[in-house]
């Protein structure tokens, strides 16, 4: 993704609230890896961790997602915390507050995984609602608990976006692998040699 597209991006995020200055210890390696409310997936106890930052608009970010879980399913020892990190579209953002609130229905990846089966780059809300109806989501029930939650999943979305801008990102998709971080759209062997790599520098 070009620079120019991520500060386009970044201009519609300032428009929606989501740019705004954040506390210092927001930006904390703790906060990356542990914030109370990002969500987290793979094994919780995990002796590995992998923080994904991603758009649901970004096609290097879907072409990820198999390779990733495939990793995750075959090591089992792996924690992978997710940051929704919506810079390229409007839609992002609307894809990016459904996904969280559907955590409060305990369907998080359900939301993540519907999302990011799209092709595409430019992706309508009309298309993520179906998609999400698709996987069995009541679309009118994720709105309103969106709506019941704006506070604090904007507030999330802030923080993401800050440590996001802290560790210098440029785009979507970037991974945080123990100590490594990774700008590519790794395929499933990638992920494997950087979680070696990262559990023999640890």
């Amino acid at each position: 993704m070009n620079r120019r597209a991520v500060l386009t991006g970044l201009t519609a995020l300032i428009g929606a609230g989501l740019a705004t200055r954040v506390r210092a210890d927001d930006l904390s390696a703790e906060m990356i890896l542990n914030d109370p409310d990002a969500p987290v997936g793979g094994n919780s106890k995990g002796d590995l961790t992998i923080v994904s930052f991603f758009d649901y608009n970004c096609p290097f970010c879907k072409r990820t997602v198999d390779p990733l879980n495939a990793v995750l399913a075959s090591d089992g020892k792996i924690r992978h915390v997710y940051k929704d990190w919506p810079i390229l579209t409007k839609s992002s953002i609307y894809g990016a507050k459904l996904a969280l609130a559907a955590k409060y229905q305990g369907r998080y990846e359900d939301a993540y995984s519907a999302l990011m089966r799209i092709d595409g780059s430019r992706v309508p809300e009309s298309r993520m609602r179906q998609e999400l109806q698709r996987a069995k989501f009541d679309v009118k029930r994720l709105e309103a608990d969106a709506k019941r939650h704006d506070s604090k999943i904007t507030t999330l979305l802030q923080r993401n976006n800050a440590q996001a801008e802290g560790l210098g990102l440029r785009g979507t998709p970037v991974f945080l692998i123990g100590q490594f971080l990774v700008a590519s759209a790794l395929d499933e062997d990638g992920f494997r040699q950087v979680v070696k790599d990262a559990r023999e520098s640890s």
